[in-house]
């Protein structure tokens, strides 16, 4: 599984791990990454996804995981976030008419 979150597409980056005596060796900072089981108000079920908790938070901010990926950019979301994101679209439609 990799480690990038499906919403933000955050991955890893590469850094420096750097001593006492500043000696600097490679390292990787990962992502914090969660497991979180998210509502979907318009579809009517639950849906998993692995994301890090940023944008965890930026769900609670944007008052849902609806809201979120409607306002979100299909090319930072994974396939899974963009094949939600025209379920609910195509959904909302439905309902509107």
């Amino acid at each position: 599984m990799s480690r990038r979150c499906e919403l933000t597409a955050k991955g890893p980056q590469v850094g420096h791990k750097v001593s006492h005596s500043n000696i600097k060796t490679k390292r990787r900072f990962l992502p914090n990454l969660c497991n979180v089981t998210f509502t979907s108000e318009v579809l009517g079920r639950n849906v998993r996804l692995r994301v890090s908790t940023n944008a965890l938070k930026s769900v609670d901010h944007n008052g849902g995981l609806d809201a979120y990926l409607i306002k979100a950019n299909p090319a930072v979301l994974s396939q899974r976030a963009v094949d939600l994101k025209r379920q609910i679209e195509k959904k909302k439609l439905a309902l509107a008419s």
